[in-house]
């Protein structure tokens, strides 16, 4: 795993491009500060810039890095679940302007997977997740359900977990405002 993890490493900190394992189902990655990194991964996805992404994060206590108030309700909801969740705050910060949602929100999920977490804590930033299919087409169920296309406009793909099943369903989804009233998006 520390090999994987280095070669990510190299790959982040140029701006490159990752297809990775998540917590989820398998992801098109990038270091979330890196406006130039981000727009690869619009063009890799054929996505139109309006779409924001969900970056991961392998720790609330980093929260507030990224998002200018975290809301209360944020903290209950994270330490009650047990499945993936993706939150969408208000008044993201110290995130590449193109990751971040036209209204200024930003979706992170705390990610529950040993390779992310791992990955995430030695990189030091958050990371862009999408899933590993052109925009419009159905995420890819296993790894090797990914499309030659995507594999060949990464720069690098993780070697590992690729035989195993991942959870093949998106996270669930809820948007949260200034005063902590939310919105299911995603069930």
């Amino acid at each position: 795993m520390k090999r994987e993890i280095d070669r990510c490493l190299e790959i982040l900190e140029k701006g490159g491009t990752i297809l990775y394992p998540t917590d989820t189902v398998w992801g098109i990655g990038c270091d979330a500060t890196n406006p130039a990194a981000v727009e690869s991964i619009y063009r890799i996805k054929k996505r139109m810039e309006s779409k924001s992404m969900i970056i991961l994060l392998d720790h609330e206590k980093r929260l507030p890095d990224y998002v200018v108030a975290v809301p209360e309700l944020a903290w209950d909801l994270i330490k009650s679940v047990d499945t993936p969740l993706t939150i969408i705050y208000p008044k993201a910060k110290n995130l590449a302007s193109n990751v971040i949602a036209e209204d200024g929100s930003i979706a992170i999920r705390i990610v529950n997977h040993e390779f992310c977490r791992k990955l995430i804590k030695a990189y030091g930033k958050p990371i862009v997740s999408t899933s590993a299919n052109v925009s419009g087409d159905p995420p890819p169920k296993v790894f090797n359900n990914i499309s030659a296309y995507i594999i060949k406009q990464v720069d690098y793909t993780v070697h590992l977990y690729q035989a195993e099943l991942q959870q093949v369903k998106p996270s669930r989804i809820i948007k949260l405002n200034e005063n902590g009233e939310f919105r299911i998006i995603r069930k």
